[in-house]
């Protein structure tokens, strides 16, 4: 069973070195959550503001790929992404950063 808090637009997601993670583009499915989109698996997600550094070397974290689990809901055919999903940010060149840091949106509610 999955467990976690649905991303969606509202949801802060950083890379481990406080880069902000945004889709590239609009998310390819429909799907909104508290009027904001919903991103897929599909989508691609990258990294500005990084300042992660190796011996004084700026390595700054470039992209994040998601890895549903195999159970997961789909849109469109493809997973929605979980908080608790895995993932890893990586540099231009391909090399693993670590894992994104997701917050959830705080939801709230409203009447009429």
């Amino acid at each position: 069973m999955l467990s976690g808090n649905l991303v969606n637009g509202g949801s802060a997601i950083s890379c481990p070195h406080g880069g902000r993670v945004v889709p590239a583009s609009a998310p390819s499915a429909g799907v909104r959550i508290d009027g904001h989109q919903v991103p897929t698996a599909a989508d691609v997600f990258v990294v500005s503001g990084c300042r992660h550094t190796i011996d004084g070397v700026p390595h700054p974290c470039a992209t994040v790929r998601w890895t549903p689990h195999r159970d997961s809901v789909l849109i469109d055919g493809s997973p929605v992404l979980m908080d608790s999903t895995s993932a890893l940010c990586f540099s231009a060149a391909l090399v693993p950063q670590g894992p994104p840091v997701v917050a959830a949106a705080t939801r709230g509610v409203s009447s009429r």
